[in-house]
């Protein structure tokens, strides 16, 4: 029975023990936060630590974006304009031409004969000519018949130059200097008016037609530079220039159709690219913050300013009107001035009107006292 009272007893004097040493620990706590030495006291830091940027000027363009499609300088399909079988294809694949290479001969039997009938009338009329022109000179025979004869000539001379033509259009020839495209004919293909044999392109540059609406045309004349990037290409600029406006408005659209040029270096961009134009209208110098500093509601946009006081720094919530967005910078139309500080990033952590620390100023205010604490230890007996 003894050591039973004296195990409760000693629990007890224990348990007093622990609640004493809890209220010492409370009250020296708060007599630190009391005077100022403490981590609640003046000069510690308070509130979300936030990064710091400074509103300013910065250069802008200003720009109309369309879509277009690149189209090549010159660009047609090679058809033939007959029903007949192909005996010899000349061109490979992807291959560069000049202007007139033979790319596809088609049978012609029919124009050979042809043309092998109108120069042997041909030689017979010359023969016959050159006879009647001797013989009514000497006076044998009547002038008329050595005209009658020159007549026959120009004729058979016509009719080669007809065979010849003929048996020419045997011959598909590039009609311009480009790049071939894919082709399946091949020696014996039968082929039909508008079958389309291969594709023939000049990209050494390239064009792009785009709506333009009309109110740029007192402000965007031929010549205006433009830039176009395209997804075969992300994070390339290819930089042209407006060649040539259409000479008509459409009525319902009300815009105008628009021809822009781009050299072509290494035939990257092919015929059929999407391709994402940017007018330039010009260039401003304009407020600006980085893209991560604004924040999106609705219809509208705000920025926290840091304000500064005596008992530290607040986020006020300020709404903005942002303008355009450029090389991962906003444009700030209005609600903020220059140099103003704001909040950097993590906008949706901050309630407007709380308390933050700039990462800089909270870390310059705990290096003093981690030094002053210690300098305390040291002075201590």
């Amino acid at each position: 029975m003894f050591k039973r009272h004296f195990f409760i007893i000693g629990a007890a004097c224990l348990l007093g023990l622990m609640v004493v040493a809890a209220v010492f620990k409370i009250a020296f706590s708060d007599g630190g936060a009391g005077d100022g030495k403490g981590p609640r006291g003046p000069g510690a830091g308070r509130g979300q630590v936030v990064a710091e940027v400074v509103a300013q000027r910065r250069e802008f363009a200003d720009q109309i974006r369309v879509l277009g499609v690149a189209r090549g300088r010159r660009s047609v399909n090679i058809t033939s304009n007959t029903t007949q079988l192909v005996t010899q294809v000349m061109f490979a694949d992807g291959q560069a031409v000049a202007a007139g290479t033979p790319l596809v001969e088609l049978q012609a039997r029919e124009e050979d004969a042809d043309l092998i009938r109108t120069r042997a009338q041909l030689e017979n009329a010359q023969r016959e000519y050159d006879r009647y022109r001797i013989l009514a000179e000497r006076g044998v025979a009547p002038r008329v018949m050595a005209e009658t004869a020159e007549t026959a000539l120009k004729t058979a001379q016509a009719g080669v130059a007809a065979a010849e033509s003929r048996r020419g259009d045997r011959i598909l020839r590039a009609p311009f200097a480009g790049v071939l495209g894919l082709t399946s004919v091949t020696p014996g293909t039968l082929i039909s008016p508008g079958s389309v044999i291969t594709t023939l392109d000049d990209i050494s540059g390239v064009r792009v037609d785009f709506p333009l609406p009309e109110r740029y045309l007192g402000v965007l004349p031929v010549g205006a530079p433009l830039t176009a990037t395209t997804d075969a290409f992300p994070g390339e600029e290819f930089n042209g220039r407006i060649a040539l406006l259409d000479t008509r408005v459409n009525e319902q659209t009300r815009a105008i159709i628009a021809r822009a040029e781009f050299p072509n270096p290494g035939n990257r961009i092919r015929p059929g690219m999407m391709m994402r134009v940017a007018v330039h209208q010009g260039r401003r110098q304009s407020l600006a913050v980085p893209e991560a500093a604004v924040q999106y509601e609705g219809q509208g946009a705000f920025v926290y300013r840091i304000a500064r006081g005596e008992t530290g720094a607040t986020a006020q919530r300020v709404e903005v009107q942002t303008g355009a967005v450029e090389g991962g910078y906003v444009e700030i139309v209005s609600g903020l001035a220059n140099n103003d500080h704001i909040v950097a990033s993590g906008l949706n952590r901050i309630q407007p009107g709380a308390p933050v620390s700039v990462e800089g100023e909270a870390a310059q205010r705990r290096a003093p006292t981690k030094g002053g604490a210690r300098a305390t230890q040291a002075a201590r007996p």
